[in-house]
């Protein structure tokens, strides 16, 4: 899942972001309110949840979050502010935000609310996501294995390697191409190898391979990938 955080106190988003890239989240970090918009007006990019801190440098979060309501914009909205009085909640409730968390809040509390986010949107992550023989635990940061009598073998991954495998399991028999992939699962402005999309699906495949899994992930050269809608074991 991505998410844009929009902060501009530099200890809080560093803090934020690393948090949220530890719970498999896809996150672009911004600084400035005109940036953000920049960010939501991409179409190269599709994101989940965003975040927005009240004050910021060139547009206020409440006016960013104004913008997009404009434009009939469900994406769900976290504001992110001090402003404790109660009419400055009801302004940014009725602006349009989901959630309004004040500062000083805790990391935990933060992760809780973008869970209740996502359970509120039927095509953001359930707690668990099946096809074929392959089931996405989104607690144990996992990929269960299972046979036809449902014995279970659990394979950790990296978080690179799980948000990998749940894009694909959400895309199945669909070709997606590497810069899809780039786009969705690495930070807009984040540096990457011209190969680490190949180097990171040959990782998944060896991990799936080791557990018996049927190589679901197939190369359509000159166009990108596409991942099987029925994984199964090799024995069966």
């Amino acid at each position: 899942m991505r998410i844009l955080l929009v902060e501009d106190e530099p200890d809080l988003g560093a803090a934020l972001k690393d948090t949220l890239n530890q719970h498999n989240y896809v996150v672009d970090w911004v600084l400035d309110g005109h940036e953000a918009w920049n960010y939501l007006e991409t179409e190269e990019i599709e994101y989940h949840v965003a975040i927005f801190d009240w004050m910021l440098p060139g547009l206020s979060g409440i006016e960013l979050l104004r913008r997009l309501r404009r434009q009939k914009s469900f994406l769900p909205v976290l504001m992110l502010t001090a402003k404790s009085e109660i009419e400055d909640k009801v302004t940014g409730l009725d602006t349009g935000a989901d959630y309004y968390l004040v500062k000083p809040f805790g990391m935990q509390e933060l992760l809780a609310v973008i869970r209740a986010l996502q359970r509120r949107s039927p095509e953001l992550a359930p707690q668990q996501l099946t096809l074929g023989c392959l089931s996405l635990d989104y607690s144990s940061n996992s990929v269960c294995v299972c046979d036809a009598q449902n014995c279970q073998q659990t394979v950790p991954l990296t978080s690179k390697e799980f948000q990998l495998l749940e894009y694909f399991m959400r895309h199945p028999d669909r070709i997606v191409s590497r810069d899809q992939i780039l786009s969705q699962l690495w930070d807009w402005n984040a540096e990457t190898m011209s190969n680490v999309v190949a180097a990171q699906v040959r990782l998944l495949r060896r991990k799936l391979a080791d557990c018996g899994c049927a190589d679901p992930i197939e190369t359509i050269y000159g166009l990108g990938y596409r991942f099987d809608s029925n994984p199964y074991l090799v024995s069966e």
